[in-house]
């Protein structure tokens, strides 16, 4: 199982730079999905696309419950619940889920974003009654006691120790949204706090349990070899039986307040070198302005040859790496960039030189050929993503959950591709602005004294 880490250090994508001299080639629309989508009376949406071309299925269940579903002093929980998925249920054993899945040749996993909670397989074609028969009979009778309950928080304990904790630059993601965020859930690390973690009550993760787990906060997605009507049959019988929740499902969720004035911050962490962060507000995910977002987030940092890379790392030798990115999500997040100041330089050139690049945008725009560079780009990563099954369910549940629109799943190709210059400079006229923005410096312990 893994959790959703939005933050890497390095650069995450190696794009390839265009090597002709001539204009880039638009890119051609991929072939739309075709799918049927129910919902159950017990609440339960339901999104089947058949697939002949080989013998297996992928079925997947998202849960409509991530880490900014979670109040203050009780973060960890999405995440924690991932785990406990797998700890039994009334007919299944412990760890017997990805057992069973795994004895007729399929694989099994989970993870834990901001905004959902993922749980999926892909196995031949012939056993799909028997993963839509797990996750069913998990989803109804999950076994949620004390012991598995301790024994799963130490599991999410060494796990942040592993991944965050102990590893250099690992808690940079969350402190940057510690000093960014003063409202809203996004604020905390979805993996939790270790002191939340620790004085989480059985109590409190069967109420999150019977809160979130239930069919009207679900979404199963089956991408396959399969006949249609017979799936949709299967899917009810064993799903059509899990009862509706008692209450509905809360969507309470503060607001961040806009930023009147730029927020600044130094912080110390025991770090080998400075770290710059340059964050602005952005908007949510499926709004207008997310769509040239993503484009600016590809002309920025796709690749070795994009502009923050290409600048900072090769022109100005300012930044041992650098890197930046859109995190754009269901509720409005942060555009950031990040510089790991080159020894011998200062954070306050690495801060200017970061906030200038975005200042290019408003002034100087984008090139023709930049557009298109990262239209392509987009396009080249959109037909990747959409090879497999499991790639189409998730392409699928992303627009039917995070979007309530399942049409956007092959929508968006076009708006991405019609994306012009003037809309890029628009953009970054409305939130790259010293009042919606933070910069923050991080720093070597001591370096202060």
């Amino acid at each position: 199982m893994r959790i959703a880490l939005r933050l890497a250090i390095g650069l995450c994508v190696c794009a390839v730079a265009a090597l002709s001299i001539g204009p880039l080639q638009a890119a051609v629309r991929p072939p739309k999905l075709q799918y049927e989508v129910a919902t159950l009376p017990n609440g339960l949406r339901v999104i089947l696309s058949e697939d002949h071309s080989t013998p297996i299925v992928h079925v997947s269940v998202w849960y409509h419950v991530g880490s900014k579903n979670e109040r203050s002093g009780r973060t960890g929980f999405a995440h924690l619940f991932e785990h406990m998925m797998f700890k039994g249920s009334r007919n299944v054993e412990s760890e017997m889920h990805t057992s069973m899945i795994s004895s007729v040749g399929g694989r099994s996993n989970a993870y834990t974003t901001e905004d959902v909670t993922v749980f999926w397989q892909t196995l031949p074609a012939q056993y799909l009654p028997l993963a839509i028969w797990l996750e069913a009979d998990r989803m109804a009778t999950l076994r949620v006691d004390e012991a598995a309950f301790r024994r799963e928080r130490e599991v999410v304990q060494e796990e942040r120790r592993m991944r965050i904790e102990n590893q250099p630059y690992g808690r940079l993601s969350e402190i940057i949204y510690d000093h960014a965020f003063v409202a809203h859930p996004y604020k905390h690390p979805t993996i939790g706090t270790m002191a939340d973690l620790e004085s989480a009550s059985i109590a409190d993760v069967r109420d999150f349990h019977n809160t979130y787990y239930v069919p009207e906060n679900a979404t199963v997605t089956v991408v396959g070899d399969f006949d249609t009507a017979q799936a949709l049959q299967t899917v009810t019988q064993y799903f059509g039986r899990v009862p509706r929740a008692a209450r509905r499902v809360p969507r309470d969720i503060p607001a961040e307040p806009p930023m009147a004035a730029e927020r600044r911050a130094v912080v110390e962490e025991a770090w080998p070198l400075p770290a710059v962060v340059v964050a602005y507000h952005v908007t949510y995910d499926g709004h207008p302005d997310s769509y040239p977002l993503h484009i600016t987030s590809k002309i920025l940092s796709d690749g070795q040859s994009a502009r923050i890379s290409r600048e900072l790392i090769y022109n100005q030798r300012l930044c041992l790496s650098a890197f930046g990115s859109g995190n754009i999500t269901e509720h409005p997040n942060l555009f950031f960039a990040v510089c790991i100041v080159q020894p011998g330089r200062t954070p306050a050139e690495a801060e200017k030189a970061l906030i200038a690049e975005f200042e290019k945008l408003k002034t100087e725009g984008v090139s023709t050929h930049e557009l298109q560079r990262a239209q392509n780009q987009f396009a080249r990563d959109y037909i990747l993503g959409r090879e497999s099954n499991e790639d189409k369910a998730l392409h699928l549940a992303h627009a039917a959950v995070i979007h309530n629109d399942v049409t956007t799943a092959d929508g968006e190709f076009d708006i991405f591709m019609k994306t012009s210059v003037a809309d890029v400079q628009r953009v970054a006229h409305t939130y790259f602005n010293q009042s919606n923005r933070l910069v923050m410096h991080v720093l070597p312990k001591g370096a202060r004294r």
